[in-house]
């Protein structure tokens, strides 16, 4: 029943018209007496916004930053400003897509990605040194946090190499172990299921199913991590 239940709400969802469908960006009022959840990350997360949201109506006031994460180096420069001055009970966060992304000035596919000819935003080395340096800031709010792994990376993706999702994840993970945060897989959830999701080939975005199948995953995950008398 509930598989039938979030069919329903993809169709619902892909069958409403521009003017009718919400902006994951725009900003929510909170309901009073409701944990209050903030969504950090790049394009995936943007597309799986609505539906987490909507899984949790009445049990938790689900935010997400007005932007495109991007890249580790985006979040440091711009977390005192996500973070704000309000309370947060729990953050779901990912950086990785972008930071493993090669790019290169001459390029003319969207983005400049070039992995042939482009340099890498962020090392792995770099990556784990600026996650370490956003873990140590997010957990100075006092919330529960929550790493969503990095999704993978298809064949054929014109500025990002397969097996660097991997790499990145790996990296990431040593990061939240040593500061205890929860994960929440989205890498495996899609690891053997980017050809029945993905948008088209080579593409790491995905289709509306698969933006759901992200949300059912990721409100899963913060309805268990929302306090007790919540749940």
């Amino acid at each position: 029943m509930r598989t039938i239940a979030w069919l329903a709400l993809v169709t619902s969802l892909a069958g409403a018209c521009p003017a009718q469908r919400k902006s994951p960006m725009a900003p929510i009022e909170d309901v009073p007496g409701l944990p209050r959840v903030l969504l950090i990350g790049d394009s995936i997360s943007i597309g799986y916004t609505l539906s987490a949201r909507e899984a949790l109506k009445g049990v938790a006031n689900v935010h997400r930053i007005p932007t495109n994460g991007g890249p580790t180096s985006k979040g440091l420069s711009n977390i005192e400003d996500w973070l704000g001055s309000s309370k947060w009970d729990v953050i779901h966060f990912n950086w990785g897509l972008h930071d493993l992304c090669y790019r290169h000035p001459d390029s003319k596919t969207q983005g400049n990605r070039d992995k042939v000819n482009g340099s890498v935003t962020h090392s792995v080395e770099e990556y784990s040194r600026n996650l370490e340096k956003l873990v140590v800031r997010m957990k100075k709010t006092g919330s529960r946090l929550i790493f969503a792994t990095t999704t993978p990376v298809p064949q054929g993706e014109a500025g990002r190499k397969v097996g660097d999702d991997i790499l990145y994840n790996k990296a990431a993970l040593t990061v939240m172990r040593k500061h205890k945060v929860s994960i929440n897989d989205l890498h495996g959830l899609m690891a053997n299921r980017m050809s029945q999701f993905g948008i088209r080939p080579g593409n790491v975005h995905f289709t509306p199913e698969g933006s759901m199948l992200l949300a059912e995953k990721v409100a899963k995950a913060l309805k268990k991590a929302l306090p007790a008398e919540r749940n």
